[in-house]
């Protein structure tokens, strides 16, 4: 089990420049990019890109992005949030990831997913009365492909495999992989059957009420007699020098986006209440750098969990004002995290 790790995620969303002007998408990924490489430099410790096939969001195939990344960048790891992979052909996700791994240095990671949305299950040709069995033999032979090992596979979502070899090899001999856990009890156990560390996203809700789930998981660990493995929550927030200007930034472009998505959901538009209702008891970590510093540590200790991935963009929250999250997020909330999570631990040893 490896120490406290701090990442941040994406989606790429479609952003607004300081004018209000919406951003063209080539521009919106290349903004990512230098997002990331903000993120390295102030010592982040991974930069995780989602995959969509919607308007409202400029990255679709976010491996080539995270090449482009892994080419200014030193240290920082480089994952999906998440590979839709019941929409995808395992084997063309593992070469492609073998490859990032080989381009960045060994530094790529899958996170494996259903995805909360649906558009690429029409896009590719699935059909969604599909959507369990597609993405469980899927994880089956991506499990397989992993060992980078010949693979004999057989299921009903594609072709089988009879000894085949998958390239290129890793110098590290596996991609490092996860599987992104939306809340459901099945998820979880079907994470520890195949060996696979679990991303739990936290989109609402007190973070501290999915602490079952996390347990589930340690227990299907336990059943399957897997090794310990790390957990982490993906949870949505936002950074600024005081709470009232990062709740006042980030306002209009979360109610525009949970709204629009909500309508498409049957979900009741977002209103200020709850949005302030979630700053203060759910899952939202926004605020100044000491308040988000002190909900995340909050979320680490009632989870016991060994990431914290900080979901930074929202809807049309401009570049700029993301850059300076992610620059008050290295340089002064994790080691804040860090100070905090340490004095409790001194508090409960004395």
């Amino acid at each position: 089990m490896s120490a406290l790790e701090f990442g941040l995620d994406t989606f790429g969303d479609v952003t607004v420049d300081t004018d209000g002007n919406v951003l063209p998408y080539a521009q919106v990924i290349r903004n990512v990019v230098e997002q990331a490489v903000l993120a390295d430099e102030v010592g982040v410790d991974v930069f995780g890109l989602g995959e969509h096939h919607r308007d409202d969001y400029a990255v679709s195939a976010p491996e080539i992005v995270l090449a482009a990344i892994a080419s200014r960048t030193r240290s920082i790891r480089l994952t999906t949030a998440v590979t839709v992979l019941s929409s995808d052909d395992p084997v063309r996700v593992y070469e492609r990831f073998a490859t990032l791994a080989a381009v960045s240095g060994g530094r790529a990671e899958i996170t494996l997913g259903r995805g909360s949305f649906t558009e690429s299950f029409p896009l590719f040709g699935y059909d969604l009365a599909d959507y369990e069995q597609l993405f469980s033999e899927k994880a089956d032979l991506m499990a397989e492909l992993l060992t980078e090992k010949p693979v004999t596979w057989s299921g009903s979502v594609r072709p089988p495999l009879e000894n085949q070899e998958v390239y290129p090899k890793t110098e590290a001999g596996r991609v490092p992989t996860w599987v992104g856990v939306g809340g459901s009890p099945e998820s979880v156990v079907r994470a520890a059957q195949y060996g696979f560390p679990m991303a739990l996203a936290i989109i609402g809700g007190d973070p501290a009420r999915f602490a079952p789930y996390v347990d589930l998981y340690h227990r299907a660990l336990d059943q399957f007699d897997r090794e310990k493995l790390p957990v982490a929550v993906h949870a949505p927030g936002f950074i600024a020098a005081t709470d009232e200007e990062a709740a006042e930034t980030l306002w209009p472009h979360a109610q525009k986006s949970i709204t629009r998505i909500g309508a498409e959901r049957g979900w009741p538009p977002l209103t200020r209440e709850r949005f302030e209702d979630d700053i203060a008891e759910g899952a939202w970590h926004v605020g100044s750098p000491e308040t988000v510093a002190a909900k995340i540590a909050r979320t680490v200790r009632a989870l016991g969990i060994q990431r914290f991935d900080l979901k930074y963009s929202a809807g049309t929250l401009p570049h700029e004002a993301m850059m300076t999250a992610i620059h008050l997020y290295g340089t002064e909330v994790i080691p804040r995290v860090r100070e905090l999570l340490s004095e409790g631990e001194d508090e409960a040893a004395s």
